[in-house]
């Protein structure tokens, strides 16, 4: 007579995989928190790029106004 091995998952297995995925969402929690920070930083410099931008139209519109003002 020959005995087939028992193939399911004791316990104990099923705590080591439970150990392993939580290791694996802190993992990708601290990814996401990361993503997040670099997110924020680009989009800060984003946002100070345009203002930038507008900063040196809305002179150079004025600059050219006064300009054509005073040479009349």
């Amino acid at each position: 007579m020959t005995s087939t091995p028992n193939t399911e998952p004791t316990l104990a297995d099923v705590v080591e995989q439970l150990g392993k995925l939580s290791n694996d969402v802190e993992k990708l929690s601290n990814n996401v928190a990361k993503f997040n920070d670099r997110f924020f930083n680009y989009q800060q410099a984003t946002q100070w790029v345009v203002q930038l931008a507008f900063t040196l139209i809305a002179s150079a519109t004025l600059t050219v106004i006064i300009t054509a003002v005073l040479r009349r």
